[in-house]
């Protein structure tokens, strides 16, 4: 943008991770509403947090009722909901953390726009692969029960599109996959990027 010029400082992410003893990147949880990403994603922030890493985990409704309290849930609001997350991540990896960010994100170009904010080496992808039938089923807030009644529009699966990951990181159908097994195979894909190079 004209006239903003990037400010740079001694203190570095690369100082920071030192100082932390480990990397910092983002791990984006994706899936439909009631998969299991926040659930999986609590769980691996605690594993980590445990080991002495440094976290942050960003989750849709908390983000939703201060950073993104004006926006909708209209095609363009979700992808500036995204580009928000993304921007916020980006200075949090820059801050020395490792962030976990658990959000629906049905679009795949808004996770794309995700990676080159964050950069391609600081992204992990994760797609809670739950079937529709099963996260409605569990419908724990109540919302598909909504969005068949017509009280909320634009709801992901019922009458706004899903984009599935065509080659994430991880997948976790947990329909087959615990837990605790979820937490095992993301750390062991998140091994190479806690060592500091």
């Amino acid at each position: 943008m004209k006239h903003i010029v990037q400010q740079e400082y001694s203190v570095n992410k690369t100082k920071r991770n030192r100082r932390n003893g480990h990397g910092s990147f983002l791990i984006w949880f994706t899936g439909l509403s009631g998969s299991g990403k926040s659930t999986i994603a609590n769980a691996v922030e605690a594993q980590l947090v445990q080991q002495g890493i440094h976290t942050y985990t960003l989750d849709g409704d908390n983000v939703r009722k201060g950073l993104n309290a004006n926006l909708t849930f209209s095609p363009e609001d979700r992808a500036e909901n995204i580009r928000r997350i993304a921007e916020v991540s980006h200075l949090m990896i820059d801050a020395g953390l490792v962030v976990l960010a658990a959000f629906v994100s049905p679009y795949a170009k808004d996770r794309e726009t995700i990676q080159k904010i964050v950069g391609y080496t600081n992204y992990v992808e994760i797609f809670i692969n739950t079937p529709l039938e099963e996260c409605e089923r569990r419908d724990v807030k109540g919302l598909y029960a909504k969005a068949r009644a017509g009280e909320i529009k634009n709801f992901t699966g019922i009458d706004a599109p899903y984009e599935a990951p065509v080659a994430p990181h991880v997948q976790i159908d947990t329909m087959k996959v615990p837990v605790a097994s979820a937490v095992k195979q993301i750390l062991k894909a998140i091994e190479n990027k806690l060592d500091i190079q």
